[in-house]
C-alpha cells in the first residue's frame, strides 16, 4: 500500500508537468495561428465579398419562392425555346435551324437573327451540371441564369472599383450593385434575357481594357477582346462599347495622355475584338461596313497616325520642321479619312445609322419615323420618378462622385466619368438603358461613399495634440508653438465627423430597404401571372396567358396558325405550340403593318387579310374584366399607327374623335365596329363587372361601352380564360360559293 502510495504520490507532479507543457504548447500552437494585419484585411475582405455574392443571387429570388420557377415576360421565351432546342439537336441543328412556326408564311432562320451568347452560356452550364450528375431540367438553369451572372457580376464590380480608386470604393461598388434595382429588374430570377449575361459581359470589358490602359499588358488587351466578343455575341448593345472606348481613346490623345499603353490596349483589343465579332453570323462585316462601327475604325487609323507622328518627332531634331510636317500630316489624315467615309456612303457599301440609333441621339425620332419602336413601353422617355425608383440615394451620390474623380483624375476615373455621364444621358432618352448606366452609376457612387467614409474616418482617427506651455525663445519655437496649434483637432470636428458617419450609415440602410423592398414588390411579378389584392387584401391570382396557351396546345390541330399582335407572338410558339404570323422579333415591318391593319379593319375586310395569311385563330388580350390596363385596346393606336404606315387607307383620325380615344358611346363609328372592337368587347355587354355600375362597364377604361350588340359573321368564339383576359376566335372556313 505504501508503495502504491509513494508511486501515486510522485507521479502527480510528473501528470502536472505534463499537462502544463501541453497547454504552453496549444498555445502556442494558437499564437502560430494568429493572422498578420494584411492578411486579417485580406480574410474580411473575401469575407464580405462572399456575402455580398451570396446576397446578389438570393435577392433576386423572390419570384421563385411566391409563384414558382418559370420563365418572365415575352422575350425570354423565344430564348428558352432556342436554349431547349440546342440542348436537344445540339450546335449544328442550332446554326441551320429554319423556324417554320413564326412569322408565317414567310419563315425565319433562327442562326443568323440572333445573338446565341445567352443559349450558349445556359446550355454550357446545363451540360457541365449533367456531366457533375445533377440532373436538373433546362428550364432550371434558364431560370437561374441571371441571378447567376449578377452574382458575378458583383466581382468584377469590386476589381473595377478597386482598380480606379481603392478597395474600399470596390467592396461599395459590389454591394451597391448587389441589390441596385436598376440592375435587379432585369436579372430577377426567370429573367431569361440577352441582359441577363450582356451586363457582366459589359462591365468586365471595360475592367479588362481599362487595366490594359494601365499597364500596357497585352494579355490584359487580350482578355478585353474577347470580353468583347463574349459581349457581341450576347446583346446588340455592345454598340455602346464600340462607340464609348474610341471615344474616351479620342479623349486621351486630346488632352495629351497618348502613350504607348494605350496604343497597345487599343489596337489589340480594336483588332482581335472586331475579327472575333464577324464570327457571329448576326453581325457580320458590320464593324467595316455600318456607320455605327464607323468611329471606333476613325479613331484605330488615328492612332496610327499618331505612333507615325510620335516616331518622326524622334527622328526629327528640327522643331520648326516637325510642327510643318505635322500640320500636313494631320490635314492629309483629315481629308483622306473624309473622302473615304463619303464614298463608302455614297456607294453604299458603308450603311447609315439605323432607326435605333437615330432614336437615341434624336428622342422624338422614332414617334416621327418608326412607330413600331414607339409602341415598346420599355423604349419610351425615363421619367425622373424611374431614376428615384431604381437608383434612390444613388442619385445623390453619383455627383459626388464625380467631384472626387475629377478631384483626382487618371486614365481610370476619366473612363468611369465618360462611362457615366453617357450612359446616363441614354438612360434618359430610354428607360431601357438604366440598366447600361447603372453599373457606372454604383462605381461613381461607391467613390464617394469609400472616399468621404476615409476622410470621416482619419479625421477620427487624428489624435488632440496639447499646445506646450513654458517660455519658448528664437524662431523656431514660435514655429513648432504654431504648428501644434494648427494640428489640434477641436471636439466639434469629431463630433461632426461622428455625426456625418451616422448619417451616411443610415442612409445605406435606407437604400438596402428600399431596394429589398423594390425588388420584392415590382420587380419579381412574372408578366405571364398576374396578381392583385382582393377587397379583404388577399392575393388574387389570374394565370388566364397560361390557361390559354395550354387551351391552344390541346384543342387546335398542330398546324394551325393563330394571328395576334406581335407582342404574344413568341409565348404562343413556346407555351402553345403553334405557328404564328408575327412575334416579337419585329423584324418584318410590312408584315406587322398588315396584321395591324386587319385588326383595325371592319370584319368583312379582317376576313380576307386573314384567309389571304391562312389564318385559323385570332388571339386577343382584353382587360376590361379585370382592369388590367395593358391589352390590346389600349395598344390599339399602335396598330392603327403601324399598319397606317405601310397602308395609307388606315388613318388615324377615324378612330378619335375630336382627336380622343374612346370606347364608350361617344366613340368613332370606325372604332365601334373594326375588327379589334368586336373581338374585344364581344357578349361583354352581358356582363356586370362591377357593383353598382352598368353592363358592359370596362374596368380598366372606367366607362360603359359603346356598341353592346355585337354579332360576328366570319369569325366564332372558340374559347375565353376565367378571367376573361385572353379570348380566343376560330375563323370560318369559306361558304362554299356556286
Amino acid at each position: 500500500m505504501g508503495g502504491k502510495q509513494d508511486q501515486t504520490a510522485n507521479g502527480s507532479p510528473k501528470s502536472e508537468s505534463m499537462a502544463t507543457k501541453k497547454t504552453s504548447a496549444d498555445l502556442l500552437s494558437f499564437k502560430s495561428l494568429k493572422l498578420k494585419t494584411k492578411q486579417q484585411e485580406l480574410l474580411i475582405r473575401v469575407s464580405i465579398l462572399g456575402l455580398v455574392y451570396v446576397l446578389a443571387f438570393i435577392a433576386r429570388l423572390f419570384s421563385v419562392l411566391r409563384y414558382e420557377s418559370m420563365i418572365h415576360e415575352f422575350d425570354p421565351y423565344f430564348n428558352y425555346r432556342t436554349t431547349l432546342f440546342l440542348t436537344e439537336k445540339g450546335f449544328y441543328e442550332f446554326w441551320n435551324w429554319f423556324d417554320s412556326e413564326s412569322w408565317y408564311p414567310l419563315g425565319r432562320i433562327i442562326g443568323g437573327t440572333l445573338y446565341p451568347g445567352l443559349m450558349v452560356t445556359a446550355a454550357l452550364i446545363y451540360w457541365t451540371l449533367r456531366f457533375l450528375r445533377f440532373f436538373v431540367h433546362i428550364r432550371e438553369v434558364c431560370v437561374l441564369t441571371a441571378p447567376f451572372f449578377a452574382s458575378n457580376t458583383t466581382i468584377v464590380a469590386y476589381f473595377f472599383g478597386k482598380e480606379i480608386w481603392d478597395t474600399g470604393a470596390g467592396l461599395v461598388a459590389a454591394a451597391l450593385i448587389a441589390i441596385c434595382p436598376g440592375y435587379i429588374s432585369r436579372s430577377v430570377a426567370g429573367s431569361y434575357d440577352n441582359e441577363a449575361v450582356a451586363i457582366f459581359a459589359l462591365l468586365l470589358t471595360f475592367y479588362l481594357f481599362v487595366k490594359a490602359v494601365k499597364t500596357g499588358s497585352l494579355s490584359w488587351a487580350l482578355g478585353s477582346a474577347f470580353g468583347y466578343f463574349y459581349m457581341v455575341s450576347a446583346w446588340g448593345g455592345y454598340v455602346f462599347i464600340i462607340n464609348l472606348v474610341p471615344l474616351y481613346v479620342l479623349v486621351l490623345l486630346i488632352t495629351g495622355r497618348y502613350s504607348m499603353r494605350l496604343y497597345v490596349a487599343y489596337n489589340c483589343m480594336y483588332i482581335l475584338g472586331m475579327l472575333l465579332a464577324m464570327q457571329i453570323r448576326f453581325v457580320g462585316f458590320q464593324h467595316v461596313q455600318s456607320g455605327e462601327h464607323m468611329g471606333a475604325m476613325g479613331v484605330f487609323l488615328l492612332m496610327q497616325v499618331f505612333y507615325f507622328l510620335d516616331w518622326v518627332k524622334h527622328q526629327l531634331n528640327d522643331t520648326k520642321l516637325f510642327q510643318t510636317f505635322l500640320r500636313i500630316t494631320v490635314t492629309s489624315a483629315i481629308l483622306v479619312g473624309g473622302i473615304a467615309l463619303g464614298v463608302g456612303t455614297a456607294s453604299g457599301y458603308i450603311s447609315p445609322w439605323t432607326g435605333r440609333f437615330y432614336s437615341l441621339l434624336d428622342p422624338t425620332y422614332a414617334k416621327d419615323h418608326i412607330p413600331i419602336i414607339a409602341s415598346v413601353s420599355e423604349h419610351q422617355p425615363t421619367a425622373w420618378s424611374s431614376f428615384m425608383f431604381d437608383y434612390h440615394i444613388l442619385l445623390f451620390l453619383f455627383p459626388a462622385g464625380l467631384y472626387f474623380c475629377f478631384k483626382r483624375l487618371s486614365d481610370a476615373t476619366i473612363f468611369i466619368v465618360m462611362y457615366g455621364l453617357t450612359s446616363l444621358y441614354f438612360a434618359g432618352v430610354m428607360v431601357r438603358l438604366i440598366l447600361v448606366a447603372t453599373p457606372a452609376v454604383c462605381l461613381i457612387s461607391a467613390i464617394a461613399v469609400s472616399a468621404t467614409v476615409k476622410n470621416l474616418t482619419s479625421l477620427l482617427r487624428t489624435k488632440q495634440k496639447v499646445p506646450q506651455t513654458g517660455s519658448t525663445k528664437g524662431v523656431g519655437s514660435s514655429k513648432s508653438s504654431s504648428k501644434v496649434t494648427l494640428d489640434q483637432s477641436q471636439p466639434f470636428q469629431k463630433n461632426g465627423a461622428i455625426a456625418l458617419l451616422v448619417g451616411v450609415f443610415y442612409l445605406l440602410s435606407r437604400y438596402a430597404i428600399h431596394c429589398t423592398w423594390v425588388t420584392s414588390e415590382a420587380y419579381s411579378s412574372p408578366s405571364i401571372v398576374l396578381a392583385a389584392r382582393g377587397a379583404h387584401g388577399n392575393r388574387i391570382i389570374f394565370d388566364d396567358y397560361r390557361e390559354a396557351y395550354y387551351w391552344l396546345r390541346q384543342n387546335t390541330p398542330t398546324d394551325a396558325k393563330v394571328m395576334s399582335w406581335w407582342d404574344y407572338g413568341y409565348q404562343i410558339t413556346a407555351m402553345g405550340n403553334r405557328t404564328v404570323i408575327v412575334d416579337n422579333n419585329t423584324w418584318n415591318n410590312t408584315h406587322i403593318a398588315t396584321v395591324g391593319r386587319a385588326m383595325s379593319s371592319y370584319e368583312d375586310e379582317a376576313y380576307d387579310i386573314m384567309r389571304s395569311l391562312d389564318v385559323n385563330y385570332v388571339l386577343v388580350v382584353f382587360g376590361g374584366v379585370t382592369g388590367y390596363s395593358s391589352d390590346d385596346i389600349n395598344k390599339f393606336l399602335w396598330m392603327v399607327r403601324i399598319g397606317g404606315g405601310v397602308y395609307p387607307v388606315i388613318k388615324e383620325p377615324d378612330y378619335l374623335v375630336n382627336g380622343e380615344f374612346r370606347v364608350d358611346k361617344g366613340a368613332s363609328p370606325k372604332m365601334l365596329n373594326c375588327l379589334m372592337y368586336k373581338l374585344c368587347y364581344y357578349r361583354f355587354g352581358e356582363l356586370v363587372t362591377e357593383y353598382g355600375k352598368p353592363t358592359g362597364y370596362d374596368r380598366a377604361r372606367g366607362v360603359e361601352i359603346g356598341n353592346k350588340d355585337i354579332k360576328l359573321e366570319h369569325l366564332e368564339e372558340a374559347y375565353t380564360t376565367s378571367n376573361w383576359i385572353v379570348r380566343i376566335y376560330r375563323v370560318k372556313p369559306p361558304t362554299n360559293r356556286l
